[in-house]
């Protein structure tokens, strides 16, 4: 017979579960349900390798909040995956209750929302950014919840003090994980042409800007990144799909 669930009060109003192998996923939900009585929040911390208990503990309508780095098992620091259920979160056999817990564990992907500014000759409006060498599209990352072409919009505002017309998506460009970074999805959105006056209007956020400029094709190769110069040379080429900037 496998070893009883243990079931731990840890702090006011918050039951810790823990399992070994062998136990169903009937028998964890029984125990997160008879934990809530009593207690606000139930969780548990599971594996990252254990695959088993990763899908035990979400079957059994435990929502994946995190990875909690370093906790002392043994007397070595581990990583462990936080599970939780809430005495508030919506029953799981309810179209709202089941989506919330999906949600909480299916992939999520980084948004970068960039905006293509050109002149008239056909020059391109980069950014020199104070937290890296490389110069890049004005644009950045879309929040949780938030349009992207609203996002690119906020963020040339933000960022530059300019107030532009957000145009169609030119581009979406796919950035595998590079440098401690998650992969990400990169949209590129057509910000028209303007005059080089545009300039005159910048007022740059000194905290993420130092310089801004129109730069033809071959001046962005040498001052950008090379997956940015790629990305850069796709968009104004009609777009599509890239990754990392090729085709």
């Amino acid at each position: 017979m496998s070893e009883p669930i243990t079931v731990t009060t840890v702090a006011e109003g918050v039951a810790r579960l823990a399992w070994v192998p062998g136990h169903t996923i009937d028998e964890v939900r029984r125990e997160v349900a008879a934990a809530l009585l009593d207690h606000a929040r139930v969780e548990t911390l599971v594996d990252p390798e254990d695959q088993g208990a990763q899908r035990t503990a979400t079957w059994a309508g435990l929502h994946r909040e995190g990875v909690m780095r370093g906790v002392t098992v043994d007397g070595a620091p581990v990583d462990r995956i936080v599970y939780a259920r809430l005495v508030t979160d919506a029953p799981v056999n309810e179209p709202g209750g089941f989506r919330a817990l999906l949600n909480s564990f299916l992939p999520r992907k980084r948004a970068i929302s960039q905006l293509l500014v050109r002149d008239a000759e056909g020059r391109v409006l980069m950014c020199r950014l104070t937290y890296k060498a490389d110069w890049d599209l004005p644009g950045g990352v879309v929040e949780v919840g938030e349009s992207p072409r609203l996002a690119v919009g906020r963020e040339v505002e933000e960022e530059l003090g300019l107030a532009l017309d957000v145009g169609g998506l030119l581009l979406t460009d796919w950035l595998p994980p590079w440098g401690g970074w998650d992969d990400a999805v990169c949209l590129v959105f057509d910000g028209g042409v303007h005059g080089t006056d545009v300039l005159d209007r910048v007022v740059k956020q000194e905290r993420e800007i130092r310089d801004v400029a129109f730069l033809t094709l071959e001046e962005v190769r040498e001052r950008a990144a090379d997956f940015t110069a790629r990305r850069v040379e796709a968009a104004l080429s009609g777009g599509g799909y890239t990754e990392s900037g090729r085709s």
